[in-house]
């Protein structure tokens, strides 16, 4: 299982935009490969305020964050940095949705690895 660890830097999340991405109805996740060799899986999360208003734009974040503590230690993800681009939907959409969402995120992920 790896280790979750927090993007703050504005030059990590540049750096994780010029990588990989996958769209989906509830979620962007952008992925790169990670610079440290520490086998951990940094996650960072963004919503704009096309998303909504600051309870909006939190609450959208909130479940992000649930999911990601939910699905990414089981996943194969370790060494690689995602961030997770909320959209409009995120905060209204059904939680087993949004989950599926990442699930397919995430294979994507272990799929461009290998």
């Amino acid at each position: 299982m790896a280790t979750i660890v927090t993007l703050k830097k504005r030059p990590d999340f540049l750096r994780v935009a010029k990588g990989r991405r996958w769209h989906g109805p509830g979620m962007v996740v952008q992925f790169a490969p990670r610079l440290a060799e520490d086998g951990h899986t940094g996650v960072g999360y963004t919503a704009s305020r096309k998303v909504g208003g600051a309870v909006v734009r939190n609450r959208a974040k909130r479940r992000l964050r649930a999911l990601v503590r939910e699905l990414v230690p089981q996943a194969q993800a370790g060494g690689m940095d995602l961030v997770l681009i909320a959209r409009p939907q995120t905060a209204i959409f059904p939680f087993d949705d949004l989950r599926a969402d990442l699930s397919t995120a995430l294979a994507k992920v272990e799929e461009k690895r290998k």
